[in-house]
């Protein structure tokens, strides 16, 4: 229905696919994109434009999220280091993560922008406990937390959400839209429980123990290198004593021929009259 590759507009040589459309929206978009607000630019462009445009405006939402399903099936079959996320309130292109190096460099980011184990943990313990004031964080944590929060607060991570009812009234803290869209998630409901959470670090020690394991298999122990070094020194004497022998030989062959001719030479001379 959406395959429009035979009409043609004014200013555009080729209409595109309802695809298409979605695919360039979420790339130059800043921001994540819902359904609603591509539908509603698609009906916005009708109005102005008119002729072949109109038929994109008679798209549901159903059709919407069937092309954005569409899409995003392709981009992931290529491989084309990028793909598209659903996160809180949309959706939006991401790069793929094993791409980042590249992407830092060009960009002149130098080091990774991830975020210190101190810091994740305090943004842990807020996103899992929110709201909380810095004292109930530092009874988590066992430490200071006050660089953490500021860093938080600094990158948008967390956000003051009101004051506690606690002598003082303290500030209380909790996540922000950005946490959600920096960790791709919808809502605060897809934060791993604590089930999920044992079962992922199992599945990383596992991980990093098979790593240490096929790392061990692939370097000898520094003892079989040491072992090997000698042996493989006398081969190269054996080797070396070898050819010197052969050397030798051939001295002594070429003396034996030397003779030979001195011989032939007093003959000659005694054959002569």
């Amino acid at each position: 229905m959406w395959n429009e590759a035979g009409k043609t507009m004014s200013d555009v040589n080729v209409l595109p696919e309802l695809k298409q459309i979605i695919g360039a929206m979420l790339f130059v978009a800043k921001q994540p994109l819902t359904l609603a607000a591509m539908r509603k630019a698609l009906q916005q462009v009708a109005e102005k434009e008119g002729g072949a445009t109109r038929d994109f405006a008679k798209a549901t939402e159903p059709d919407m999220a069937a092309a954005l399903e569409a899409l995003k099936i392709e981009l992931e079959t290529h491989n084309l280091g990028f793909h598209i996320t659903e996160v809180a309130h949309g959706f939006k292109l991401e790069n793929d993560v094993n791409c980042g190096p590249w992407l830092r460099q060009l960009l002149e980011k130098g080091r990774s922008s991830h975020l210190s184990r101190p810091a994740l943990e305090t943004l842990a313990i807020i996103a899992y406990r929110q709201p909380c004031t810095r004292s109930e964080i530092e009874a988590v944590r066992g430490v200071a937390v006050d660089a953490m929060i500021h860093n938080l607060l600094e990158l948008q991570l967390i956000r003051v959400v009101g004051r506690s009812e606690l002598p003082g009234k303290p500030w209380q803290y909790g996540t922000t839209q950005a946490f959600l869209e920096h960790f791709g998630l919808r809502s605060l409901d897809d934060l791993p429980g604590v089930e999920e959470l044992r079962r992922m670090e199992a599945e990383q020690i596992k991980r990093r123990e098979q790593v240490t394991v096929e790392a061990a298999a692939v370097t000898p122990p520094a003892e079989e290198q040491a072992e090997s070094a000698p042996a493989v020194e006398a081969s190269a004497k054996t080797v070396e004593a070898d050819d010197n022998e052969d050397l030798d030989e051939e001295d002594e062959f070429d003396e034996d021929d030397d003779e030979d001719d001195d011989d032939e030479d007093e003959d000659e001379k005694a054959v002569k009259p």
